[in-house]
């Protein structure tokens, strides 16, 4: 608590106006501390928030990705790492694993919490990164119930998933992606390096794709989201798409 009152009086919070990561930070402590509904506070300081990315003890956070494609849970993760001990850790999971907001509120609503802009740049991320992983997820299980299993010079169903999804195999999607964007992907992949991939790789989709299939890709993405929903409002609990990793 002294450590708290002590930043506070180190930092300066605006009443109003963009933040910096700090003051982001300390803004948000400071609801909490005045006993300010912790999702309703951590949006304020969301629609506020300027900063694209940055390292927190050694750990790289990207909020941005290409400059338009918002993951507003991963700054929500942020700063609730920031607080854990004054946020219930029940309601702090089913938002940062599931998306569920615990006051319930609607999209409506949580775009009017955090703007029109970031809105529209969190509808960038969903669709160039959490439909593209979707889509992906649901042609690589396609592949695997039609018995393509690898075997001997064939590639596994993650791998395969990609040609089939881009028209081109994983290995010459990054050949482009090297090229276009002078970015690549290492042996050791980040999660935000990966979704920045993904973007990239959904804007290739719709550059190269023909419109009715990409049409039809992203009603099979949406319909696997769907199925998805389903079940987590069977279970009473969220479910996300499994985090794709580099396939190796």
């Amino acid at each position: 608590m002294d450590g708290l009152r002590e930043e506070v009086a180190r930092i300066d919070v605006p009443a109003e106006g963009p933040l910096t990561p700090e003051q982001g930070v300390v803004a948000f402590r400071q609801a909490l501390e005045a006993s300010q509904p912790w999702y309703a506070s951590l949006l304020e300081v969301v629609a506020r928030w300027v900063a694209p990315d940055e390292v927190v003890d050694g750990v790289p956070y990207r909020y941005l990705i290409a400059g338009e494609a918002f993951d507003w849970l991963r700054l929500a993760q942020r700063l609730v790492d920031s607080a854990r001990d004054q946020i219930p850790g029940d309601e702090a999971e089913q938002l940062l694993l599931h998306g569920l907001p615990p006051d319930g509120r609607s999209e409506e609503e949580f775009e009017e919490a955090i703007g029109p802009q970031k809105h529209r740049a969190h509808l960038n991320f969903q669709y160039g990164v959490v439909i593209e992983e979707l889509l992906l997820l649901a042609v690589e299980t396609e592949l695997q119930k039609a018995g393509r299993i690898a075997a001997v010079g064939m590639a596994v169903p993650e791998v395969a998933a990609y040609e089939h999804v881009y028209g081109k195999t994983f290995d010459e999607l990054l050949v482009f992606y090297r090229a276009e964007t002078e970015a690549g992907l290492g042996s050791l992949v980040s999660q935000s390096e990966m979704q920045q991939f993904t973007y990239w790789c959904s804007k290739y989709r719709l550059r190269t794709g023909e419109p009715a299939r990409v049409a039809s890709d992203t009603r099979k993405a949406l319909a696997l989201m769907s199925r998805l929903e389903r079940g987590r409002e069977r279970l009473g609990r969220g479910s996300a798409p499994r985090r794709r990793s580099i396939p190796r």
